[in-house]
């Protein structure tokens, strides 16, 4: 899987996002564009924001046991996967506002590398080593921006 911490990937992440228009149409799933950006701006606002709600300890651990191997590991996401309540966004959003407030984050995550991340503790699924971290963030990414054709 690629490095998202190296400048290359990330750069190419979002060369992958700036090729988006309003227009895009996805070639699977229900969302929008703009929602799709809205969407994988949660990863990023679960760590450098308070903005949503820390699972109890029993659902910490179910997420653990159950869906945190499934998001770090190396195997794709397959189309039309079940996505976790924080994530799902309704009505629409700025596209140009979402697609700048992604970009964003994943340059800040890369500027922090991934020694920053090692060890540092999740939302939901406890502290991850850095492969996990990116892993899951750049699986993501990857998954939703070839749903949108990119």
């Amino acid at each position: 899987m690629k490095n998202i911490f190296e400048a290359s990937v990330t750069h190419e992440i979002i060369d992958r996002i700036n090729h988006l228009t309003p227009e895009t149409k996805a070639h699977w799933g229900t969302m929008t564009v703009d929602q799709m950006l809205a969407h994988c701006c949660v990863t990023y606002e679960m760590l450098y924001e308070d903005k949503h709600p820390k699972p109890g300890a029993f659902m910490k651990f179910i997420l653990r046991l159950l869906v945190k191997p499934n998001v770090v590991n190396e195997k794709p996401y397959k189309k039309q996967s079940q996505t976790a309540p924080a994530f799902l966004i309704k009505g629409s959003r700025d596209f140009e506002a979402e697609k700048a407030r992604l970009i964003e984050f994943i340059q800040r995550t890369q500027q922090l590398g991934g020694a920053y991340f090692d060890n540092k503790e999740t939302h939901s699924f406890g502290p991850l080593k850095t492969q996990e971290w990116n892993n899951m963030f750049y699986k993501h990414l990857d998954h939703h921006l070839t749903q949108f054709g990119e």
